[in-house]
């Protein structure tokens, strides 16, 4: 077990967000960003999936009822509460043990049966198990070594599934703002919460993508307007970007 997480877990990184405990879901709190974020992921996984997938048995209220969707590196289940709502089977990990209690205990209260569970990729690959959609959002830049990390997420995608990245790319603009703006002048987010160095390129996670036998289906970039206080999807990749990419059957 030791070994499979050294592939990918930076235990730094994992204790810092633990201690963000019950302060995950304070929409004011040290998460804030990520709460106004998360319409957007939701909407933009959520869509893929209706479009791509057609899900059985989606209904208007339940349009992802069926698919069966994991979560990697899911915190306190900011993104895996509303993708149940929308009917989806969730699977959501993480490696922190603190985290996936305050998952619990939240999803408790809303009645939604997600499958939550502390470990890490690595550990639920060699259970062999599979997925029509994998969730890697505002993960890979915290991963130890990241080609590994998206084959290893790859292996976790059924043939014909998708998989989802949302990320920071290594910019001077990205570190102007997701580094000394929003920790240090608007303080968004802990100081030392990101590492420029491990912000990654849009070219570089397309060849990680590639190498790990997917085909990259859509890039998508994400940026804040600050007059409306919301983000929105846009061209520009230059800070945040989401992309996804399919597993072909």
């Amino acid at each position: 077990m030791q070994a499979a997480r050294a592939a990918s877990v930076d235990q730094d990184d994992v204790a810092r967000f633990e201690r963000l405990g019950d302060r995950w879901w304070d929409e004011w709190g040290p998460m804030r960003a990520l709460h106004k974020m998360n319409p957007l992921r939701v909407d933009y996984i959520a869509g893929t999936l209706k479009r791509e997938l057609k899900p059985a048995g989606a209904t208007p209220v339940r349009p992802l009822a069926g698919l069966r969707i994991l979560d990697i590196g899911c915190g306190a289940g900011i993104l895996s509460e509303p993708l149940a709502r929308l009917g989806a089977q969730m699977t959501s990990i993480d490696p922190g043990a603190e985290n996936i209690g305050v998952a619990r205990a939240h999803a408790e209260k809303g009645g939604l049966p997600i499958d939550y569970r502390a470990v890490t990729a690595e550990e639920l690959a060699a259970q062999g198990a599979s997925f029509d959609a994998v969730c890697a959002m505002e993960v890979v830049e915290h991963v130890l070594d990241r080609p590994a990390f998206v084959k290893t997420a790859a292996s976790l995608v059924r043939p014909g599934g998708f998989f989802f990245a949302a990320t920071l790319n290594r910019t001077k603009r990205s570190y102007a703002l997701a580094i000394l703006g929003a920790e240090y002048i608007l303080r968004w987010v802990e100081r030392g919460t990101h590492d420029w160095s491990q912000f990654v390129t849009p070219e570089e996670l397309t060849a990680d993508m590639r190498a790990a036998g997917l085909s990259v289906y859509d890039r998508t970039g994400v940026v804040y307007n600050p007059l409306f206080g919301e983000w929105r999807t846009s061209e520009d990749c230059a800070v945040n970007y989401m992309m996804t990419a399919e597993k072909i059957a």
